[in-house]
C-alpha cells in the first residue's frame, strides 16, 4: 500500500519579498513549525533532466551563519552522493574541498 507524506514550509516575506521567517512542518518527522533561516531546496525535474532549485535565507541571516550553513550542506552533499551511488573517490575528493572551505571560510572546527 501507497503512502503520501507532505513537507510543509511556510514564509513570511517583507514588502520587498525578502524572506523575514520561514518555518517548516514534516509530520512524519515528528516536526512542526520549526524555525529555519535558510533553505536550499532541489528537485530533480524528469522531463527537463535538471535540477530546478529554490534558495532562500531570511534577513537575519548572518554571513557567518550562511558560511556554516553552506559548509554542512556540502558536506551533506558529499555524505548523499556517495549513499546514492557507491563513489568513494569522489566523495572524498568532495570532502576535501569541504576542509579547503571551512579554512578559507576560517570556519574550521577546533581541533580536539
Amino acid at each position: 500500500m501507497d503512502k503520501s507524506s507532505q513537507i510543509k514550509i511556510d514564509i513570511n516575506t517583507n514588502e520587498n519579498n525578502v524572506p523575514k521567517t520561514m518555518h517548516w512542518s514534516a509530520e512524519d518527522g515528528g516536526v512542526e513549525g520549526a524555525e529555519a533561516k535558510a533553505m536550499i531546496l532541489s528537485l530533480w525535474d524528469k522531463k527537463q533532466q535538471n535540477a530546478m532549485r529554490i534558495d532562500l535565507w531570511t534577513e537575519e541571516m548572518t554571513v557567518d551563519e550562511m558560511k556554516q550553513f553552506f559548509h554542512q550542506t556540502l558536506l551533506t552533499m558529499a555524505d548523499s552522493f556517495e549513499r546514492a551511488t557507491g563513489e568513494k573517490n569522489i566523495t572524498e575528493d568532495l570532502r576535501d574541498y569541504c576542509l579547503h572551505f571551512a579554512d578559507k571560510m576560517d570556519i574550521m572546527p577546533p581541533l580536539s
